[in-house]
């Protein structure tokens, strides 16, 4: 971490490109399943060698329809297919890192999966599902790309549609946590096709997507709720999820975690809300982008059979992924508009004297170690592969517990740039730092002002009461200074 520091401040020629898959790496990259039993096994390094790499084209931006340049749709039909990235021409760190954001920005998919082409074509989509539009005009959660002349495709799913914040005034931050309303989309679409008629060959879609959801070795799995579902009880799901989550592959459409910030995550020891993932070098990240995007339908749960069966599809090159993580390094956080006066003084003794610093720690405002849930007790050896803090903060154990992605861990987050956040907690339960910092969010019932659940009842957000306790000026002044950080 330290030479490649050094390499990025000095602009120099990247070094060798780390094998991204190789059978030893992945062996030791995540941390086990609560259940050991079930962790993934994926699929070996001859195997993910075999796949085929990815072409990435030029691309060019999606303008909201009341924004659009006259005549632009007629130019996109006269642009040649161009491919936009070629490792051969790239001879500086800056040239990688550039890009690296070509990559980031660059379709996996050419298919209607959150939004299609007449979506963004359509003010109405905007106005009933809320997708956010950047100052100047454009959606920076997908892009048209040519890949045959005369044919322009709505590009999506790339590491953009995710990571990917636009702030109200219209500044877009790339890398933030996303607030692309995804899964409001993805139920506004299949709500369109119930009205053409087609309910019962949906309900089979979507039930079989839920599949990927459901945990090997679990009894009484929540996941399994959606083979049993309606599809109106499917959509609702779907609609109940706010903009900051999303129900990702392998997590849960019941259980939905937030969409982790990317900046900074240089400095993380760990990805992932359980800690999955270990990062201790540029090629662990390298290796988890591809697992997201390109592998983890293939791997296998114990003895089940994987998801998809292992087949030619696409993935990432190795100098794709090495650009791509060059290009989350280099993120930067916007200009933080909050300003550390006497109120924030207040609150950073707060933060002292409450003992916060214990896990937050600065200047990373994380230890970048696992906290276990209610539930698990760490196993003996566990301690002497990860960074592990025997305490425990109460808060809701079940996204640990009950998903493919349940180590029985969650990481400790930083704090980091919360100002320009939300929703927050690990599903997103609630909407502000002021509400986090609200006791009665410990209640029966509370009404989350985040994601509220898949049936929108009333429920306590519970766990890491920390600061609840202070007087109304000690947690406004605390809450101020979280806000300069």
């Amino acid at each position: 971490m330290i030479l490649f520091s050094f390499l990025l401040a000095a602009g120099a020629v990247p070094p060798d490109i780390p094998r991204t898959w190789t059978d030893a790496a992945v062996a030791v990259l995540e941390v086990p399943l609560a259940k050991p039993k079930y962790s993934p096994i994926h699929i070996s390094e001859k195997v993910y060698y075999q796949i085929p790499t990815r072409t990435i084209y030029r691309s060019y931006p999606v303008f909201h329809p009341g924004r659009e340049p006259a005549g632009y749709a007629e130019w996109l039909k006269q642009q040649e297919p161009k491919i936009a990235f070629d490792p051969s021409k790239l001879r500086t760190q800056t040239e990688w890192i550039k890009a690296g954001e070509l990559v980031f920005n660059a379709p996996v998919s050419y298919g209607p999966v959150f939004f299609s082409a007449s979506d963004v074509r359509d003010p109405a989509f905007f106005e009933k599902t809320g997708m956010p539009v950047a100052k100047d005009g454009t959606i920076p959660f997908a892009r048209w790309v040519i890949r045959r002349k005369g044919e322009v495709e709505l590009g999506s799913m790339g590491c953009n549609t995710c990571h990917t914040r636009v702030l109200p005034g219209g500044t877009v931050i790339p890398g933030a946590q996303g607030n692309n309303p995804g899964d409001r989309q993805g139920a506004w679409i299949l709500r369109r096709a119930a009205r053409g008629g087609s309910s019962v060959e949906l309900l089979t879609r979507v039930r079989t997507f839920a599949k990927q959801f459901e945990v090997p070795g679990l009894q009484d799995d929540p996941n399994r709720r959606a083979q049993t579902m309606s599809l109106d009880e499917l959509i609702a799901a779907g609609e109940a999820i706010p903009p900051g989550v999303t129900a990702r592959s392998h997590t849960s459409m019941l259980l939905p975690p937030q969409i982790p910030d990317i900046i900074g995550v240089r400095e993380r020891r760990f990805l992932d809300h359980t800690g999955l993932v270990r990062h201790q070098s540029i090629g662990d990240l390298m290796r988890y982008s591809t697992l997201v995007q390109d592998t983890i339908s293939l791997a296998r749960y114990g003895d089940t059979e994987p998801v998809q069966p292992p087949r030619p599809g696409s993935r990432y090159s190795d100098e794709q992924l090495y650009a791509l993580a060059l290009y989350i390094y280099s993120l930067q956080p916007p200009p933080n508009p909050n300003r550390f006066d006497a109120t924030a003084a207040r609150g950073k003794k707060a933060f002292e004297r409450e003992g916060c610093a214990s896990c937050h720690t600065p200047p990373l405002y994380t230890n970048n170690k696992l906290i276990p849930v209610d539930g698990f007790e760490p196993p003996a050896d566990h301690s002497s592969r990860s960074d592990i803090l025997r305490k425990r903060v109460g808060t809701d154990p079940r996204y640990a517990l009950q998903t493919r992605k349940g180590t029985g861990y969650y990481k400790v987050p930083s704090l980091k740039g919360v100002w320009y956040r939300g929703p927050l907690e690990h599903h997103g339960s609630v909407a502000t730092l002021e509400d986090w910092f609200d006791p009665a969010r410990l209640r029966d019932d509370y009404v989350p002002t985040g994601y509220s659940g898949p049936d929108r009842r009333n429920r306590g957000v519970r766990g890491h009461e920390f600061g609840l306790k202070l007087s109304a000026a000690d947690r406004m002044a605390l809450i101020a200074f979280l806000r300069t950080l």
